[in-house]
């Protein structure tokens, strides 16, 4: 299976966003996800999300960027046609690679309980449960996530 791989833009947002709705349990919301928030997060992080291409269509992405201290994934996501060829694990590696040029040593990720095929994932990828703090978050308006079944709020 030939995959090419390239720095996620703005103008990959119809792809990226058709890959999320086909994805099951992904906690995408209409603001945050929205294409004016997408092109805000790429802007501020031009050179840490990727995405991967089948045939010129996207069929895997990670949202990665980081706040100067600490890097963050926001989702990844691969078709599930196209899984277990390796992408997901390549997305990741490209997207740490690029937050660690930036000067990034350390980065954090959110995982619904319940998504098991996640879970294995990144355990597959050394990333570590924190049994040791709480996530904590304030909506400063409502969000609006749509039918969810990894949401427990």
């Amino acid at each position: 299976m030939n995959i090419e791989y390239k720095v996620m833009t703005a103008l990959d947002y119809d792809g990226v966003y058709e890959l999320w709705t086909n994805t099951p349990g992904m906690g995408i919301n209409t603001t945050d996800d929205s294409r004016e928030g997408v092109e805000k997060y790429i802007k501020r992080n031009p050179t840490t999300s990727f995405v991967a291409l089948a045939e010129g269509k996207i069929v895997g992405a990670i949202l990665a960027g980081h706040d100067g201290r600490r890097g963050f994934i926001q989702h990844l996501a691969v078709l599930p046609d196209y899984r277990r060829y390796g992408i997901a694990s390549s997305l990741v590696d490209r997207a740490m690679d690029a937050l660690e040029k930036e000067g990034i040593h350390k980065v954090a990720l959110l995982a619904f309980k319940k998504n098991e095929l996640g879970n294995g994932f990144w355990d597959k990828m050394k990333f570590t449960v924190r049994e040791d703090v709480y996530y904590r978050n304030k909506s400063l308006h409502e969000l609006d996530y749509g039918e969810n079944p990894y949401r427990s709020e």
